[in-house]
């Protein structure tokens, strides 16, 4: 009875051990993506009153693994009885994903006039203009999170694709719930960086002190972070879509250039080509119906 008990043992330690490994694999998966989801979120959680940045991020949080929790049932039973879904899935994700870093680029090349949105502050609107503004903007976060959710969830389970049903959900679930606390938690020290920047300000009495000069730094950081993070999320963006299509698209899997390129420029080149190649027709698209509106 006791060797029986201990043998069992021996198995979940064995199924841990497993779970354990395939989540560090598919946390490095989705590590590229993560990036862009930081940085997006990191932008649509300022431009509040500092007392509302928190609550909004909490409400996005929530809405985020609300997210997971939709996600996280279709992927499995997709999974389970219709695995090449995951693949087409994976590729539509990526184009996606590819569409959204080249618009990026261009729009940094050829910069074009957008509706400027001023930030929430309870000195420009009333209460109820304010909760308005927020529940628009923490709608517009969810939705976004939602698409970057699917293609981290997917990504996640393209690595346990064959394993048993049971160590699936577990890994998945794992970096999706390791994602969701993750990102948000890093956002959070993000936006509230200004804030505590204020606070060691505030704090020094003295003209030249440590307190101010690390304050300072802290205030004007934040615009510094969030833009490098726009940049690295471009390119993590392209990265992922390109590696998508390089692993799962056998053309591109066997394009192999005259010189022996590494993998990383590879993906990123394969990812910027065939975004641009989206890119090219949403436009195209777009010009092509408000000209049918008027016709009709």
């Amino acid at each position: 009875m006791a060797s029986g008990f201990f043998v069992l043992l021996d198995d979940i330690a064995a199924i841990m051990d497993d779970v354990a490994v395939m989540s560090k694999v598919a946390a490095k998966k989705t590590a590229g993506i993560l990036g862009d989801d930081l940085a997006v979120n990191a932008e649509k959680a300022s431009g509040f009153a500092s007392s509302r940045e928190l609550p909004v991020l909490w409400a996005i949080s929530k809405g985020s693994l609300l997210n997971k929790v939709i996600i996280l049932p279709i992927a499995f039973l997709l999974s389970a009885f219709f695995p090449i879904a995951i693949i087409v899935v994976l590729v539509l994700g990526g184009l996606f994903l590819a569409y959204e870093g080249a618009e990026k680029i261009y729009e940094f090349i050829f910069p074009h006039s957008h509706e400027e949105s001023e930030g929430i502050t309870d000195e420009t609107f009333t209460e109820e203009q304010i909760l308005e503004m927020e529940k628009g903007k923490i709608k517009s976060a969810i939705v976004t999170d939602f698409i970057l959710s699917v293609e981290i969830v997917i990504i996640a389970l393209s690595t346990v694709v064959g394993k048993p049903i049971s160590q699936q959900i577990v890994v998945v679930s794992i970096i999706a719930l390791i994602a969701t606390i993750g990102v948000y938690g890093i956002v959070a020290l993000i936006v509230r960086m200004d804030e505590a920047g204020y606070k060691l300000i505030k704090f020094s009495k003295k003209e030249k002190s440590i307190s101010k000069f690390i304050g300072n730094i802290l205030v004007k950081a934040l615009p510094l972070v969030i833009k490098a993070l726009t940049v690295i999320g471009t390119i993590a963006l392209l990265l992922v879509a390109g590696g998508i299509f390089v692993h799962y698209i056998p053309f591109f899997h066997h394009l192999s250039p005259k010189v022996n390129l590494p993998a990383i420029i590879k993906e990123f080149v394969v990812g910027l080509a065939l975004g641009l190649v989206v890119l090219v027709i949403v436009n195209l698209v777009k010009k092509i119906l408000p000209k049918k509106a008027a016709k009709a």
